[in-house]
């Protein structure tokens, strides 16, 4: 994977946020590209639980300023970075006052889900193709993580089809686990249609809950990856029949070597 540009943009990435099966795989895949001699970059939302001090996250000005509308709204884009120690990997964190501000990341203290979740999905994946387009980096792939960041493959398609930038770039979507219950605000089809994306091909957010989100990624994305064992029987079972080359879910130990493989030989 030597000299190859991988993008990893991830809800969730330690040793930002706690441990878990997204935050875990979202650090130890790039940082295998990394060991392997690839450049690596990755994106994830700045939450307000992240601890700016103790990770030295900063403000870069000269990415940060533009706005980006949601929902015909114009919501001020801010773009901090940091480096994970003893790794020299850049993280980019994709940060708003409105959306990001508030101290936790997609629930508040009574485990509800906060009602913009659906803008917060929206302005993360605009915020990262914005940013990445400032820096001129161009990735041979974007591999995507957690439902957060879900609706990148679907914007890389259909807002974004016409960047040159981005024409021989190839998306990978990590499908995990159900991270929550219920839906997501019932008027996030309209919000994303809003952006020129043709209702045919973003139906199931008609009903936004894990499933129905992970199924646009999927069907946006050039390749799938099942990263974890808890995966539902039905998503699998479409993954399977979305003529999508795709990895089963294979063991941390091993997957090192098999995510390499995938990549090389379905991907790139």
């Amino acid at each position: 994977m030597e000299d190859k540009r991988i993008l990893y943009v991830s809800s969730e990435v330690v040793p930002y946020l706690a441990e878990n099966e997204v935050s875990l795989m979202s650090y130890d895949v790039p940082k295998m590209i990394n060991d392997q001699g690839g450049q690596i970059r990755i994106f994830m939302p700045r939450y307000g639980n992240i601890n700016e001090r103790r990770h030295q996250l900063h403000e870069v000005i000269r990415l940060s300023g533009m706005n980006l509308v949601v929902n015909d709204m114009d919501m001020p884009l801010i773009i901090k970075v940091a480096s994970i120690p003893k790794e020299r990997i850049q993280v980019y964190f994709i940060d708003n006052d409105e959306y990001f501000k508030r101290k936790a990341t997609f629930t508040d203290e009574e485990g509800v889900m906060y009602p913009d979740n659906d803008e917060r999905a929206i302005f993360f994946a605009k915020g990262v193709v914005e940013t990445v387009k400032k820096l001129n980096w161009v990735p041979d792939i974007i591999h995507v993580h957690g439902w957060m960041a879900a609706m990148l493959p679907v914007y890389m398609k259909h807002f974004y089809k016409n960047e040159a930038l981005f024409a021989d770039t190839k998306i990978v979507t990590s499908v995990y686990s159900q991270s929550f219950d219920g839906t997501l605000d019932m008027e996030m089809l309209k919000k994303v249609t809003f952006d020129n994306v043709p209702e045919d091909q973003v139906s199931d957010l008609a009903v936004p809950n894990f499933e129905n989100i992970m199924k646009a990624s999927i069907m946006h994305s050039d390749a799938v990856i099942i990263a974890s064992e808890e995966v539902s029987p039905s998503l699998t079972k479409f993954i399977e029949n979305s003529d999508k080359p795709f990895l089963p879910f294979v063991p941390k130990e091993k997957f090192a070597e098999v995510y390499t493989n995938f990549y090389k030989t379905q991907v790139l």
